[in-house]
């Protein structure tokens, strides 16, 4: 089964088959068929795509009430340390987070379900970043929580230069 659990429920990270030769590589980045095999019934709507350089950190962002938006995240090209932490009301873990390496050489995704803040740090020259949604994106049910939150406590890698962060990124709340 290529969709492996982490310790939070529901937050999975993906790792397809991939066939390759000397001509290349061939795998499936995302199948409906694949995802219902394993229980996830998704309807992905709308697909992203970002590239940024070294350094640049977006997050923790995520969508409230309707707006709610289930993310399946990759990297084609660079690496990332992509994060999700669970702002479930209830959960048992509710605060917590998960980070994984992703990249366009290990070609690992996330499934990052409704109700998880969201985030990643490009630690490559470059990254492109793309991720499919189950919801349209919403201006006014956007929010988002500090990246640096201590009572989250991300262990974002250090790098040789400063985060870059966004205006709006700088200003996020932190948890109540």
């Amino acid at each position: 089964m290529p969709f492996h659990a982490t310790p939070i429920q529901d937050l999975f990270i993906f790792e397809p088959q991939v066939w390759g030769d000397e001509r290349g590589y061939f795998f499936e980045s995302y199948s409906q068929k694949t995802f219902a095999d394993a229980g996830l019934h998704y309807d992905f709507v709308q697909d992203n795509e970002a590239k940024s350089t070294k350094g640049v950190l977006r997050g923790l962002h995520f969508q409230k009430g309707d707006a709610a938006q289930a993310k399946f995240v990759r990297v084609t090209e660079g690496e990332v340390f992509d994060v999700a932490v669970d702002m479930r009301e209830g959960s048992p873990t509710f605060g917590k987070w998960y980070g994984a390496y992703l990249s366009g050489e290990n070609r690992r995704q996330m499934l990052i379900p409704r109700g998880f803040a969201h985030g990643y740090l490009v630690t490559s020259e470059t990254a492109v970043f793309q991720y499919k949604c189950d919801n349209i994106y919403d201006k006014s049910s956007e929010g988002g929580i500090r990246y640096d939150d201590p009572k989250i406590g991300v262990e974002w890698p250090a790098l040789d230069i400063p985060y870059q962060l966004s205006e709006k990124d700088k200003i996020w709340p932190l948890l109540p």
